[in-house]
């Protein structure tokens, strides 16, 4: 390898390229490509900022950038998939990014063309970007249809927004789309056990991180400036990151400290960690905290001992629909089923989500959904709390299985979520759906049960 090679396969650009290479085969997620290409290469915090820019950039707006090179490569027999993801976040740059002169941007995609390919490629990418440099890319508000127009503006599969617009109108699915657009914010749950909102804030300041109180969670806190896993708060275990609207699930719950609790999707533990919080170990508070997978399995545990409350966090590997064949009848005072789902809700940390999943998905997903709350049900107390959420936002995911599942069980019913100002206008029919528009958070859903 050549000396000009090798400093080019260091550059902020050429590991984007390889991690968008890498996420197009399917061989990695987006947000853990990225979080593993910043600690294995040692970025700097500009660098590592470009890299998140350019990786989440191409990959959220993949299809309008197709759109934009498509007339450019009409003409082309086969353009190879990781030619077409060097011209996605070279084209990216072009039309998203002011900072960047287009003569650099140019000169490094042809040098990675090379390097990844042969000098004719090279060529081929040098045409391609000088000529969208001439031209211009399309304007995607001569798209004539308005659903598509939509679906290429925000990157969104068309079968998402048809599915969207009908679910909550044109109106809303074009606002939601636009949000998704926006980076995500960066919050954390403190352990209010340890210190105060307020106290947690002035100590991270005194590290030169800005943050501010949640608005939707009462133990929650947002970021505005700076790194809040690399602060002492979350190094002594007071502090987790977790979504806002992640935080407002434990408390729905309304755990008591001396309550048997079950978390039967738990993993990574985020949730599970949070219910740990309000139980005494004294008292007889203790999650069963359940996954299908081992490994899992030691997360849940690893986080629980991170963030203190092992003592009332008992990890177990045990596939959810298996519950009523080894827990008796009423053993839990509380079930949080924090269901496997599309994980359509959040797509805005994880934007290659929407381009993984299919209609499909949403015949079968919700089979698996309504089996879990079959077999957890039976091991619910008279007069118990069963919770059930995930992290989409589409109904047959959602109110649907909600709906099948009282159905079945008359012995239970809907009890409206305890929440605050801010999040009663996402409660509709005693169930609360946050869209990612609404309080620029992950989409969530939620809904409590009370059995009789």
């Amino acid at each position: 390898m050549s000396k000009k090679a090798n400093g080019l396969t260091k550059t902020v650009r050429f590991v984007a390229f390889t991690l968008l290479e890498r996420i197009d085969k399917g061989g990695a997620y987006s947000n853990l490509a990225i979080k593993e290409a910043i600690e294995t290469t040692h970025l700097n915090e500009k660098d590592a900022r470009l890299l998140t820019e350019l990786v989440y950039g191409a990959v959220g707006n993949q299809l309008r950038l197709d759109y934009y090179l498509a007339p450019f490569l009409k003409k082309t027999k086969k353009v190879d998939r990781w030619v077409q993801c060097l011209l996605r976040m070279s084209v990216y740059q072009f039309t998203f990014l002011d900072k960047v002169p287009n003569h650099a941007i140019v000169n490094e995609a042809v040098e990675i063309a090379k390097y990844r390919g042969n000098i004719g490629i090279g060529q081929f990418v040098n045409g391609v970007l000088r000529q969208i440099q001439r031209v211009g890319v399309p304007d995607v508000q001569a798209i004539d249809d308005h659903l598509e127009r939509v679906a290429i503006s925000y990157s969104l599969p068309i079968w998402l927004v048809q599915a969207l617009v009908q679910q909550i109108g044109m109106e809303a699915t074009e606002k939601l789309g636009e949000s998704l657009m926006k980076p995500s914010h960066v919050s954390a749950r403190v352990d209010t056990r340890w210190c105060t909102i307020q106290q947690a804030i002035a100590e991270l300041a005194n590290e030169g991180i800005v943050a501010k109180p949640s608005l939707l969670s009462s133990v929650g806190i947002v970021a505005e400036k700076g790194f809040l896993a690399g602060s002492t708060l979350f190094q002594q275990g007071r502090m987790t990151i977790q979504d806002e609207s992640s935080m407002l699930v434990a408390p729905i719950l309304d755990v008591q400290p001396g309550d048997k609790v079950l978390d039967a999707c738990a993993a990574p533990g985020g949730k599970t960690t949070h219910i740990a919080t309000y139980l005494d170990a004294k008292k007889g508070g203790e999650v069963l905290a359940l996954d299908i997978h081992s490994h899992k399995v030691a997360l849940i545990q690893e986080n629980a001992e991170r963030l203190q409350v092992e003592d009332v966090v008992r990890a177990r590997q045990l596939d959810a629909r298996d519950v009523a064949k080894v827990v008796p009848n009423e053993t839990f005072d509380r079930i949080l089923v924090d269901a496997p789902c599309s994980g359509i809700g959040l797509i805005r940390r994880k934007p290659d989500i929407k381009y993984q999943k299919t209609p499909q998905d949403f015949q079968n997903l919700p089979k698996i959904q309504l089996s879990i709350l079959e077999s957890v049900a039976p091991s619910l107390k008279s007069g118990g709390r069963l919770v059930y959420s995930t992290c989409t936002i589409m109904e047959e995911e959602n109110e649907q299985v909600v709906n099948a599942f009282l159905a079945n069980h008359p012995e239970f019913e809907l009890v409206t979520p305890n929440v605050n100002e801010h999040v009663r206008p996402a409660l509709a029919n005693q169930m609360l759906t946050i869209y990612p528009q609404m309080y620029h958070t992950d989409g969530f859903f939620i809904s409590c049960l009370q059995k009789k």
